[in-house]
């Protein structure tokens, strides 16, 4: 990500889908404003901690499920993290916390994306799921066809329904895949070590930069 934005002098900020955290759980101090969303693999305690105004990274801006902020000229929300049907009921402060992978924290749950769908004028709504139909091919296993599945999530759809944003960027599938959603233009962004877009703030029309 760094090399993408020193390569870039000219972009004045950066935003991302979520999963920024290496796989050591360690963060990036990037050299531009960064505006990010978590995804399912985070260290939720540095999280935690930052919401709280503890240990703040520079240029390291995290933008809370259900919550939106003006970036620049843009106004840019956000429902990070990922679907599990047998916790999106729960309170979002009540989520269990681990430090393994097992931590609930790496999901989204119903306030966050009512908080989302009562949102309006948003240039940029990102998530970390994408939105329905989204058609995964799981490898065959010996003897068997592969099988398709959508990996696609229905509280994505009514999101955009409501809100209606200019764009939509999701992530965590590490594809890039061009669509239409309920009306809005939706991206899913492929790893930042595949490619990257270079997106106008005044007409949010992208450029998709191979690496």
């Amino acid at each position: 990500m760094g090399a993408a934005m020193r390569r870039h002098p000219e972009v004045p900020f950066w935003i991302c889908v979520g999963d920024v955290a290496s796989r050591t759980g360690t963060y990036p101090e990037p050299p531009k404003p960064l505006y990010w969303i978590k995804g399912n693999n985070e260290d939720f305690d540095r999280i935690a901690a930052w919401q709280a105004g503890r240990d703040l990274v520079p240029n390291l801006h995290f933008i809370p499920n259900g919550t939106a902020c003006m970036v620049g000229p843009l106004r840019i929300a956000g429902l990070g993290g990922t679907y599990a049907p047998t916790w999106i009921e729960t309170p979002a402060a009540q989520l269990p916390h681990h430090k393994l992978a097992d931590d609930k924290r790496r999901h989204f749950v119903r306030e966050e994306v009512d908080a989302c769908r009562e949102m309006r004028g948003v240039d940029i709504f990102m998530t970390h799921e994408a939105a329905r139909p989204f058609v995964i091919v799981d490898e065959p296993k010996p003897g068997k066809r592969a099988l398709r599945r959508d990996a696609g999530k229905p509280a994505i759809n009514d999101v955009l329904a409501s809100m209606k944003p200019r764009l939509h960027l999701c992530g965590h599938h590490h594809r890039f895949v061009e669509t239409m959603r309920e009306g809005v233009r939706s991206v899913c962004i492929d790893r930042i070590n595949r490619s990257y877009l270079l997106i106008d703030v005044d007409t949010l029309e992208y450029h998709k930069v191979d690496q």
